[in-house]
């Protein structure tokens, strides 16, 4: 099995060097680097396959940085920030990150988080063709392909249209989408999509899932989720 890669951007030596160690430990292959702008030309040079960036880093700031890798890229990126109520945390969702961890960490957990995500990228089409999970008959069609509206759903390819023009999404927010297509007029919880998406048995910040939404809606269209308040959110069919 190929050795997984991480990009871990960090300016405080003493938490890169303990967590490249334990990260190291654990079987990873860690490029550590102290600032933004080193950490993108590794990112270019090596292209890991899962970014760690601390928000506030030199140079080029963490969230800065995370926009520049999607730019380029749909690798899985979690965002490290000192304060789990800082408005940080927030931006370095919207700039397109997949998760985020508040430090102090436990290099446990932080373990536990990187293979969450890529848990799920790599197995991004495994929601495809599934039974919706609110247990009702299967919404795919024989050639995978779901419509609702100008909306274009390629289950099977893994491609998304609005319009006739492809839409590109990361992986975190085609697995949010197949979620909501599995099951369209269905309310799904933020809880229930924390542990469906993102892969949490347990309580998450379910910002992270306010902001996907956010975020899928302007490629999809504002008004195809909706917001039910105080309950979740569904896919309009």
């Amino acid at each position: 099995m190929a050795e997984t890669h991480v990009l871990f951007v960090e300016d405080d030596d003493v938490i890169r060097e303990a967590t490249q160690l334990a990260l190291e430990r654990d079987g990873f292959v860690v490029t550590a680097m102290p600032d933004g702008l080193s950490g993108l030309e590794a990112f270019r040079a090596d292209r890991p396959d899962i970014a760690l960036l601390d928000v506030m880093v030199p140079g080029l700031d963490g969230v800065s940085l995370c926009r520049r890798i999607r730019d380029e890229s749909t690798v899985p990126v979690i965002m490290l920030s000192a304060r789990a109520d800082s408005i940080d945390v927030v931006l370095g969702l919207e700039a397109g990150a997949d998760d985020y961890v508040t430090k102090p960490f436990d290099g446990a957990v932080l373990v536990a988080r990187i293979r969450a995500v890529l848990r799920r990228f790599g197995h991004a089409a495994g929601t495809a063709g599934q039974q919706g999970s609110a247990g009702a008959e299967s919404p795919y069609g024989t050639d995978g392909v779901l419509v609702f509206g100008d909306l274009e759903i390629d289950t099977e390819g893994m491609e998304v249209r609005r319009g006739g023009r492809q839409v590109g999404l990361t992986p975190t927010e085609m697995r949010l989408l197949l979620e909501f297509s599995s099951a369209p007029g269905t309310v799904l919880s933020r809880d229930k999509l924390m542990e469906r998406v993102w892969d949490y048995g347990w309580g998450g910040d379910t910002r992270v899932v306010d902001v996907h939404v956010q975020r899928l809606r302007t490629k999809i269209g504002q008004d195809r989720i909706e917001t039910v308040r105080g309950f979740g959110y569904k896919l309009r069919a």
